[in-house]
């Protein structure tokens, strides 16, 4: 997705298949159309008419892991009562009868490659004060067919609004798109917080519901100021994240303690 935060306008495009430059995708769904998220295989067919090429993503590395998956059988899987049991068998699943009363355990634990995500996030501001934000990514590993993160969210994924600033997210979309992280990181620096606190505000507000859940945020308001905040996990205690400055002209690296 891509937003332009003077406007509001919104691009966006999900479960895209065959087409390599997603965001590009997403910028014409904003400067062409009146919509705001396509997805699936008219998403694609969109993307044709625009002059993207269709064309394998396949890779030695993504065929490997999909064998090895399935030798594995199916593991690992992002499946829940569902029958047969889907860490033992392969699909087709049907769904298990359950009273609608059940309640899960708070308590999340991501499954997959200790946190092998690919997101990118980006936030800018321009020296008038214009902000815009987008964001990319391939998903995680082994996700259920049709799945949407995250990512192609507004407000979620990432947003802006040029009379605060701007903010994306990165980590666990399942998660993180329940609390609409980047909008409320926005809505912080707009009642005055420093983008670093308003960052770390909305990972502690996730935190209180899902304590063991990955993620971390990014922000900046519209005079340049910008921080960051992610979830402190055994093997995740820090958070990398680059800052470019027109005016130096290099960007550099940045890191914050998770909390």
């Amino acid at each position: 997705m891509i937003m332009d935060g003077t406007t509001m306008d919104v691009g966006a495009v999900g479960a895209l298949r065959r087409i390599k430059n997603a965001i590009g995708v997403a910028q014409k769904v904003l400067e062409y159309t009146t919509h705001t998220l396509l997805v699936g295989e008219s998403a694609t067919k969109f993307a044709e008419s625009m002059g993207f090429i269709n064309e394998d993503l396949s890779t030695n590395t993504s065929q490997a892991l999909h064998s090895a998956c399935l030798a594995r059988n199916c593991q690992p899987n992002y499946l829940r009562d569902v029958i047969p049991d889907s860490s033992k068998y392969c699909r087709p699943y049907k769904p298990k009868t359950h009273s609608i009363l059940k309640q899960d355990d708070p308590t999340y634990q991501e499954k997959g490659d200790n946190y092998g995500h690919d997101t990118i996030g980006m936030v800018v501001i321009h020296k008038t004060g214009h902000t815009a934000a987008g964001t990319s990514t391939n998903g995680i590993k082994f996700e259920i067919p049709g799945r949407i993160g995250d990512s192609p969210i507004p407000g979620s994924g990432a947003y802006a609004d040029d009379t605060a600033g701007a903010a994306a997210a990165t980590g666990d979309g399942d998660i993180l798109m329940h609390f609409l992280p980047s909008y409320q990181a926005v809505e912080y620096m707009r009642s005055g917080e420093d983008p670093t606190i308003a960052c770390q505000k909305v990972i502690l507000r996730i935190q209180k519901r899902f304590p063991n859940f990955f993620g971390a945020v990014i922000c900046a308001n519209v005079t340049g100021s910008y921080g960051a905040a992610c979830n402190k996990l055994p093997t995740f205690t820090q958070f990398s994240f680059m800052v470019f400055n027109s005016l130096k002209h290099q960007p550099s690296e940045e890191k914050v303690d998770c909390i």
